[in-house]
């Protein structure tokens, strides 16, 4: 058998929720949810090893610091699934880390030089293949098994997963800055390539408040009203670009957006340094709106960003939309 002979097994996917019922919870298991690419480890037993992404594309050659995983898992055939993560100097997965260190699966020097500069570490959180399918055993049985094969290394490990006390589960994530939880049903079965309801992710997303510096114009159905907004706030006493955001509006806000944007118009950029976003349309910054966000990145940037609301009630001079110490 080879990695390539091994059944193809799509990953199985969670469904955006909330925490089951407190009645439920002990029907229930809770895993870290991770910022990082998801990946399928094909193992077939002979010392190898092949990394396939959610879309099946191999990536093997991006990651070489992972493929001595295939010697640790002995002689016998398996299919992993887990997830790649790069880890920032507080030890949390960092997306932005992780990316440059994707798309150079076919590109094997440069791959090796990045896994130097920028290690990754791969966890691991179920078993659909061990020596035969296990598909159709209940989650709670193949995470014993993937359990039972002690996969913990320099680049790999597989975390625990909780049984009950989502609540608690889900705080700790908030009071750690993760990215949020999945909340997986201990009886489910796993379904290749299925986004299923058995399997909940919860994703913790903050809100702050933004100044509005630019906007950038719609295409198609949008044209004539802005496509995404350009935001900032404040560091060291100048407006730091923070992101763009692009989704959050009914149909008659983005209409109302549209006219305080335009009576707001400027020749100028208000974000210092000025930032390289093409057909950008600046504004005098004196709107201030509410976003929410997954995640920053480590130059302060917003990921996920989504519009919540204006708030009139602020003005761009109040300290609600200064940026965070030690990110200007």
């Amino acid at each position: 058998m080879t990695a390539e002979t091994l059944p193809f097994v799509p990953p199985m996917l969670a469904t955006p929720g909330t925490l089951p019922p407190a009645a439920q919870d002990a029907r229930w298991a809770y895993e870290t949810k991770q910022d990082g690419q998801r990946v399928m480890v094909y193992a077939p037993g002979d010392g190898s090893v092949l990394l396939r992404a959610r879309s099946g594309e191999d990536i093997t050659g991006a990651y070489p610091e992972l493929r001595p995983l295939g010697g640790v898992l002995g002689g016998t055939p398996a299919v992993l699934d887990g997830e790649v993560l790069a880890l920032d100097e507080q030890g949390r997965a960092s997306f932005q880390l992780l990316q440059s260190r994707m798309g150079l699966a076919h590109a094997p020097a440069r791959a090796a030089r990045r896994a130097a500069q920028v290690p990754v570490h791969l966890v691991l959180f179920d078993v659909p293949y061990l020596a035969g399918p296990l598909l159709r055993l209940p989650y709670a049985r193949r995470r014993a098994r993937l359990e039972e094969l002690g996969l913990a290394g320099p680049h790999w490990s597989t975390p625990a997963a909780v049984t009950g006390h989502g609540a608690e589960a889900l705080r700790m994530t908030r009071e750690h800055g993760l990215e949020g939880l999945v909340c997986k049903r201990l009886d489910s079965v796993y379904e290749p390539g299925v986004r299923s309801r058995a399997w909940i992710k919860i994703r913790n997303m903050r809100s702050e408040d933004v100044i509005v510096g630019g906007w950038l114009p719609g295409k198609g159905r949008l044209t004539g009203l802005p496509g995404a907004v350009l935001v900032g706030q404040r560091a060291g006493g100048r407006l730091r670009y923070v992101g763009g955001v692009g989704t959050g509006w009914s149909e008659a806000e983005r209409a109302e957006l549209a006219a305080l944007l335009g009576a707001a118009a400027a020749d100028t950029c208000p974000f210092d340094p000025v930032p390289r976003v093409a057909g950008a349309r600046w504004v005098v910054p004196r709107l201030v709106g509410e976003v929410s966000y997954s995640t920053r990145t480590r130059h302060g940037m917003l990921r996920q960003p989504s519009w919540l609301r204006l708030r009139p009630d602020l003005a761009p001079e109040e300290s609600a939309a200064d940026l965070p110490e030690g990110l200007g």
